[in-house]
């Protein structure tokens, strides 16, 4: 359901003090707000988010060495073939593609989960705990079903006005740790830019705006990260 934004202003001003706090290059004063005063912000319903969330799963458990054929079935009997986009469909069915990118989804992977209300946390001072969060996605290696999953996990999405300010802390965190890298500056925790990256594009697609400046919701693949 689409709700009334937050203050945008208010939440960048929360969202630059949590950079002081971690001692991170600031952005500049023109920094662009995420959504402006007045904007409605809603969740993709929560079904899309857990076939993304189980997409990606099965994408990440193919760059660990899944089997094509395992993979494939798996994504057949829970009708999700299509719900990957063409560059995720052909690394899963014929191995092409770059695997160590399709490994740094992780990250992507546990921001959605939070989003689903199944993990419990994105400090941004720590990478996933990827063996944790393996336990509340479907179990591949038991052969759990994308129905069984949901029926065990019972998710339950944040709010928008809660993801769209862990939205904002992320486009910010993103830009100023990158910004630590190049200048050479000891970051902060374990996380990197790979990390705050791929959180940010998960949030990015999940969380959507609707107002004067906003066009349609963005497919994953279409998810804009260069700012």
């Amino acid at each position: 359901m689409s709700v009334t934004a937050p203050d945008p202003q208010r939440v960048r001003e929360a969202s630059i003090e949590q950079l002081h706090r971690l001692r991170l290059p600031l952005p500049p004063p023109d920094f662009p707000l995420v959504w402006e005063p007045g904007d409605q912000v809603e969740l993709r319903p929560g079904g899309e988010i857990e076939a993304r969330a189980a997409c990606l799963n099965v994408v990440l458990a193919r760059a660990h060495g899944m089997p094509p054929e395992l993979a494939v079935q798996w994504l057949a009997e829970a009708r999700l073939i299509d719900r990957l986009t063409p560059p995720e469909w052909q690394f899963v069915a014929d191995g092409v593609g770059d695997e160590r990118s399709f490994a740094l989804h992780v990250e992507a992977l546990f921001a959605l989960s939070w989003l689903l209300g199944i993990a419990m946390d994105l400090d941004p001072l720590l990478r996933c705990a990827a063996d944790g969060l393996m336990e509340r996605l479907p179990n591949l290696v038991q052969g759990e079903s994308f129905d069984a999953w949901r029926r065990r996990t019972l998710a339950a999405p944040r709010s928008a006005v809660a993801a769209a300010q862990q939205l904002d802390l992320y486009y910010c965190l993103d830009r100023s740790i990158l910004e630590a890298e190049r200048a050479g500056l000891p970051l902060p925790g374990q996380a990197d830019s790979n990390t705050t990256g791929q959180r940010r594009w998960a949030l990015e697609w999940a969380v959507v705006f609707a107002g004067p400046y906003h066009g349609a919701a963005p497919g994953w693949e279409q998810v804009d990260l260069s700012t």
